[in-house]
């Protein structure tokens, strides 16, 4: 019989992108903290540097923490990141692709093209070159894991959210064509859905509005949750108590998956107006 190592991720290389806040900063504390060499990359070198701070005081059982600037969208920068990643153990064993967003909120009819086409990037080709450029590595290693970051927004309607909720469901379908491409490599891939979970971004949303009562009252927990929800899935899904789990896509909600997605008419209505938010071009 075998016994689990202190922290069980000793010796194991992991990329986390967008690992400067929220959380990306988050999966990458639960990996450090049982022992995976992780590696943090992002767009803005200053919360980078904040963030291994936190990310190396919660380091344990051997686990640590350098940083690389890196835009998740741009080839060359996605694979000096990766290269980045190797430095610890001459080896990748997992990444975290959280790096990704949202903008330009309004009804399809007046999408900005170029303003969709660059969330999109930002979600779907920074996730797919993450894949590209990790996985020989990990096939290397003799197998490994994948996480992407998708949304509820993938899954269930979110009024208004234009490309995010496309990329997301993007990023969804690709973990499960990969898992099936690179199962017979041991490199699993799955998706976390994350609900409202309380970060930088969604401080914007006034606690006593319409639009975050419409989050409440679709969550059976009846709250938000943490960073540290999704941290701590992220790093079962790296770990080996999870070999046998591929190709899913895991909802860390509070039970909002069960209701429906949240209301953002009274933040757009303002901006927009009633009529356009109805089908018509605005003036």
């Amino acid at each position: 019989m075998t016994t689990r190592p202190a922290g069980g991720l000793e010796g194991k290389a992991v990329l986390v992108t967008g690992g400067g806040t929220g959380i990306g900063r988050a999966c990458a504390v639960a990996l450090a903290a049982d022992g995976a060499a992780v590696t943090i990359c992002g767009r803005t070198e200053s919360k980078l540097n904040d963030a291994a701070e936190v990310i190396a005081e919660a380091a344990g059982c051997g686990g640590s923490v350098q940083t690389v600037v890196a835009d998740v969208t741009d080839e060359q920068s996605v694979q000096q990141a990766v290269a980045r990643a190797l430095e610890p153990t001459g080896s990748l064993d997992g990444c975290v692709a959280n790096a990704g967003g949202g903008g330009g909120m309004g009804p399809y009819h007046v999408q900005d093209t170029d303003e969709f086409l660059r969330v999109l990037h930002l979600n779907v080709l920074g996730t797919m070159l993450c894949v590209k450029h990790t996985v020989p590595h990990m096939v290397k290693a003799g197998g490994g894991s994948f996480v992407g970051m998708s949304s509820i927004a993938g899954h269930q309607t979110h009024l208004y959210f234009g490309a995010y909720t496309v990329g997301k469901a993007g990023i969804e379908q690709m973990m499960r064509n990969a898992a099936d491409e690179f199962g017979p490599k041991k490199v699993r891939f799955n998706g976390v859905r994350p609900g409202f979970i309380a970060t930088e971004i969604m401080e914007g949303i006034p606690r006593d509005g319409e639009v975050y009562d419409s989050y409440i009252t679709q969550t059976p927990m009846g709250d938000v949750g943490q960073p540290e929800d999704v941290g701590s899935l992220a790093r079962f899904l790296v770990g080996e108590e999870s070999r046998w789990i591929t190709g899913q896509i895991i909802n860390v909600d509070g039970g909002h998956s069960l209701r429906r997605g949240p209301d953002f008419t009274p933040f757009v209505e303002p901006a927009l107006g009633r009529e356009v938010l109805e089908g018509k071009l605005p003036d």
